[in-house]
């Protein structure tokens, strides 16, 4: 080797050497090339999820793209038929036996207490004869029943609402008679000035029951007769 061979020999660097003899380069290449990787990996990564997110909002689908609760399918909206309610009245049933029926007289019209108890017969109730009231008259008539006889309220609320729908109460001790009770009757009619005299048709409750027998005339009154037959006399034809 000439002088000029080993000048230019040993004017040439040569590279440096990593671990193993490597060169350090190579090894920073790639180094730089996973790291590039790595990144890009990242970034394609958080596009991935940014697409999931914006394709998972509820808030952006359409309304006809709703489901239903189960997740299965589009929401299916049912018209269901309208049904109106409807009120039954149950009457309530007329009931005028079982118990006795007295009427006091609670009022100012005179012998008004033997005319509704011989109405209220002619409507299918049982009476007993009328008495007069204690204490001052009333108005309004009111309907008691004594609780110790069984059909005695149904009766009560019978005749009330024949007489045009009074107040029914418990029979009160004493009773409002003159002899304090009403005897063996389970129903008293306390007759007050609204009522007296009147029919059960005006007081809108039921008409009295058809009958073949008429009532008793009044002792002062006779039943009306139809006059004889006269003979023609002489002369007429």
């Amino acid at each position: 080797m000439t002088n000029e061979e080993s000048a230019v020999g040993s004017g040439r660097r040569t590279p440096r050497q990593g671990i193993g003899g490597s060169p350090v380069g190579s090894w920073l290449t790639i180094a730089l090339a996973v790291i590039a990787v790595l990144i890009g990996f990242l970034i394609l990564r958080n596009i991935t999820d940014d697409g999931d997110a914006s394709g998972n909002d509820l808030s952006t689908q359409p309304a006809d793209d709703e489901t239903d609760a189960a997740g299965s399918g589009p929401a299916i909206s049912v018209d269901l038929p309208t049904t109106e309610a409807t009120t039954t009245t149950t009457e309530m049933a007329r009931v005028t036996t079982g118990a006795s029926v007295l009427v006091a007289n609670a009022n100012t019209v005179g012998g008004s207490a033997g005319g509704m108890t011989k109405t209220l017969e002619l409507a299918g109730y049982t009476t007993v004869d009328p008495v007069d009231a204690s204490g001052p008259n009333v108005e309004e008539s009111i309907v008691y029943y004594d609780p110790a006889k069984a059909a005695a309220q149904d009766v009560a609320n019978s005749v009330a609402e024949d007489l045009g729908g009074l107040e029914v109460l418990e029979l009160p001790t004493p009773a409002p008679t003159e002899s304090g009770d009403i005897g063996d009757a389970g129903v008293m009619v306390l007759l007050g000035d609204a009522q007296a005299g009147k029919t059960l048709e005006e007081l809108g409750g039921a008409p009295a029951e058809e009958t073949t027998e008429a009532p008793d005339p009044a002792s002062d009154e006779s039943p009306a007769t139809a006059p004889d037959a006269q003979e023609p006399t002489d002369g007429e034809g």
